[in-house]
């Protein structure tokens, strides 16, 4: 993603909005990704059926827990190994999300006040 450096002005409300469209269409597919790689590994590794293996997979990312637990070797290492995958995938899909609002809170207190109104207003004026 590509953010106004603090010397340009501020991004026009309508921009803003698009990039934060964006930035939660980006997460949400990260979030769609990861619930299809976990469904299917519940469904592979644990014999689950698709609903179970969705409750799972979606309790793991969520930060839950599992509700069945595994029983062989290979079960045993795809549900560790997801559950340290989802805690930081939630972490990064976090940021991916918020980074818009953050980026322009931070550059709104380091414009210039007669920065801080979008050029478009400002022309719209004269």
């Amino acid at each position: 993603m590509h953010f106004e450096h603090r010397r340009e002005p501020i991004l026009p409300l309508s921009r803003f909005v698009w990039r934060l469209a964006r930035s939660l269409a980006i997460g949400l597919a990260l979030v769609g990704v990861s619930l299809v790689v976990g469904i299917v590994g519940y469904r592979r590794l644990f014999g689950l059926s698709w609903i179970d293996a969705f409750v799972n997979a979606s309790m793991i990312l969520s930060g839950m827990g599992p509700l069945k637990s595994p029983q062989t070797f290979g079960a045993k290492l795809f549900a560790g190994l997801y559950a340290l995958y989802s805690g930081l995938a939630v972490l990064a899909i976090a940021g991916i999300i918020f980074a818009p609002v953050l980026h322009r809170f931070l550059h709104y207190l380091h414009a210039d006040p007669d920065e801080r109104e979008p050029r478009s207003k400002k022309l719209s004026e004269r």
